[in-house]
């Protein structure tokens, strides 16, 4: 995984964790549900880089 891809899917699940915290405190559970979202997205992409990297070597 290139550093760049592993920053940029830290900030995406970063992002998610303040927009979930965010929703909570506010009681806006639009808002809660994309913070998860996006940090299932970062897990998700940051996974699949370590499977295409296993591959690699």
């Amino acid at each position: 995984m290139s550093a760049g891809d592993k920053i940029e899917n830290m900030a995406e699940k970063a992002k998610g964790a303040v927009k979930e915290g965010v929703g909570k405190v506010t009681g806006n559970e639009r808002l809660e549900a994309e913070g998860r979202a996006d940090r299932v997205k970062g897990d998700v992409k940051q996974a699949g880089e370590k499977v295409k990297d296993a591959f690699k070597h």
